[in-house]
């Protein structure tokens, strides 16, 4: 598509050109009904189809555990924040928690408000940054903890997990807004998973749960409707209005997906994106200083630093005016982001590290 620009935004983010082209005729007739899809009711035929589809793909393509329930919700990864324990932290029990940065540690202060909390790892430094995520071994679980709490993948930070702790005696929740269906994964290992839509599997405005039978049966029925993970199954999800446009766009990029080949061809291609633009920097390291230990280091969120900020602010604004958008780091951290999430394609990567490279060498 002419005009497009190279979105290195770190959500919401870049979508498959595809979905949004076949987005884009639905608006006005969805699947010659002569409505558009966002007209049309979350009690037609049309919508039980492409949902009962959507979540069948989803299954396929995650290779889920036949005994996993895909809930869809407003509210983004904050509401889970508040949700997880409202529904898992019974009067007098507790939870276990790591923190690797930001959104690990909103995860925590929401699960504070309804129970006790013990955070079992950290990652911060001395500096107070999160140049790392702790090793298995690292996190050692509290006796009768009724979970354990972790964040995958820090947009801020750039760190990502690249290993689990093997805890068979309490429940792993995870946090996979931003790398959910970046790479395959032994989906057996998470009792409940959830994700914000918009950087990895289609816009803001929905977010995906992925939770056990086992994790349900614990679910209480003091919660209203719409706050309990029970009853939000039982309904399918369906208990009010859903997110609907955004749920139909989450089914165009799992098509999307699986048009390139699956999880696992989807996975090859980001991790040579991302050794890409890691490689550039290791090979460059008085010019450009990658912050994150390499074992560490996220396939989806890449960040560096630059000799000097006056540099940097220099170094987003050429670039933003020459097409590539979203590279300045998250105000609290500073220096630089790529976001090179599934939908990034690699000749925009291939673009951005030969414009890095000319950027030093001028």
């Amino acid at each position: 598509m002419s005009g497009r620009k190279w979105n290195f935004n770190p959500g919401p983010s870049v979508m498959p050109v595809p979905a949004l082209e076949k987005a884009k005729e639905a608006l006005l007739d969805y699947d010659g009904t002569g409505i558009g899809i966002m007209e049309t009711s979350h009690r037609s035929k049309e919508f039980g189809e492409l949902y009962g589809k959507l979540q069948e793909r989803m299954a396929k393509l995650l290779a889920l555990p036949a005994d996993r329930k895909i809930l869809f919700f407003g509210g983004g990864a904050n509401l889970q924040f508040s949700m997880i324990p409202m529904n898992l932290l019974p009067e007098g029990g507790h939870a276990d928690y790591v923190n690797t940065g930001t959104w690990a540690n909103k995860a925590i202060a929401a699960a504070q408000l309804v129970g006790k909390v013990d955070v079992v790892a950290s990652s911060k430094n001395d500096e107070g940054k999160f140049p790392r995520v702790p090793t298995p071994a690292e996190i050692q679980v509290t006796a009768g903890a009724q979970y354990l709490h972790l964040c995958s993948n820090n947009t801020i930070a750039g760190t990502q997990f690249h290993a689990w702790p093997d805890t068979p005696e309490v429940p792993l929740i995870v946090d996979m807004s931003s790398d959910i269906a970046c790479r395959e994964l032994d989906w057996s290992k998470f009792d409940l998973v959830y994700a914000g839509a918009q950087k990895n599997l289609g816009p803001a405005g929905v977010t995906v749960v992925i939770i056990s039978q086992k994790l349900l049966d614990r679910c209480g029925d003091d919660l209203p409707m719409m706050l309990n993970y029970k009853t939000m199954a039982a309904k399918d999800s369906l208990g009010n209005t859903p997110p609907s446009f955004p749920i139909y766009m989450v089914g165009l990029v799992l098509e999307w997906i699986e048009q390139q080949g699956g999880i696992a061809a989807v996975e090859k291609v980001n991790r040579a994106k991302a050794n890409l633009l890691y490689g550039l920097f290791d090979d460059n390291p008085d010019y450009f200083r990658a912050p994150v230990e390499k074992a560490s280091r996220s396939l989806m969120n890449v960040v560096w630093r630059l000799p000097s900020e006056d540099l940097e602010k220099q170094l987003i604004a050429e670039a933003t005016a020459d097409g590539f958008v979203g590279l300045k780091g998250h105000r609290s951290v500073g220096g630089l982001r790529a976001s090179i999430y599934n939908a990034m394609p690699s000749q925009g990567v291939e673009q951005l590290v030969d414009y890095l490279k000319k950027f030093a060498a001028k």
